[in-house]
């Protein structure tokens, strides 16, 4: 065992390309000049694991913020669109425009979760599992949405596909929670389909 995995423990490589192995993923690595990536697909999605950096300066100090994300395109029928983080992760941020707070009668779901969303019954409706709420759950971080597009950085979806979105502050490399992750991520693109919010058909975009 070197000294470095000694401290640091096993690198984000040993830990994604085993679970891409367990799961049945690609892992990508990105060498020392690209970003390295885990992709995995499940029917006509496929789900995108990586990390982007955001670096800040107020001209004397500068700082860099390292996330995780998985996302994964999908044909939205219906425009639905919402958020689930934990209570407090928003603390500091407003209302979203055009999405209204919800509770979905789950007393321990509603006081952990903010919810907000632009369809109250479908979102009901999607949260009527135990299962997708089990796997939202064990994310210490969580904060979970449908998107349009890729933001200003990114490039448009073609019309009427938007994209299932997971971000969380640091490197991820706590195994279960990978797995759960990708599990959390399956789950809610089926319950899309099941409540009519979502098409199987491939959303024909490659991230």
């Amino acid at each position: 065992m070197s000294f470095l995995k000694s401290i640091f423990g096993p690198s984000q490589d040993e830990i994604w390309s085993q679970i891409a192995a367990e799961i049945g993923g690609d892992y990508i690595d990105g060498g020392f000049w690209n970003k390295s990536e885990l992709r995995f697909r499940h029917g006509e999605w496929e789900l995108l694991l990586d990390t982007y950096t955001v670096s800040t300066s107020n001209g004397k100090t500068s700082s860099s913020t390292t996330y995780t994300r998985l996302r994964a395109p999908f044909v939205n029928k219906d425009d639905l669109y919402f958020k689930i983080y934990r209570e407090g992760f928003f603390a500091t941020v407003g209302k979203f425009f055009g999405m209204q707070d919800i509770n979905i009668g789950d007393p321990y779901f509603d006081d952990s979760f903010v919810i907000k969303g632009n369809q109250e019954v479908k979102i009901r409706q999607l949260l009527a599992d135990a299962e997708l709420k089990k796997l939202i759950d064990r994310q210490p971080q969580v904060h979970l949405e449908i998107r349009d597009d890729e933001g200003w950085f990114g490039g448009d979806f073609p019309e009427g596909t938007d994209e299932l979105y997971f971000q969380r502050v640091g490197l991820m490399k706590e195994t279960q929670e990978l797995k759960d992750l990708f599990q959390l991520f399956c789950r809610t693109l089926e319950r899309l389909v099941q409540i009519d919010s979502a098409y199987e058909d491939d959303p024909k975009v490659k991230l």
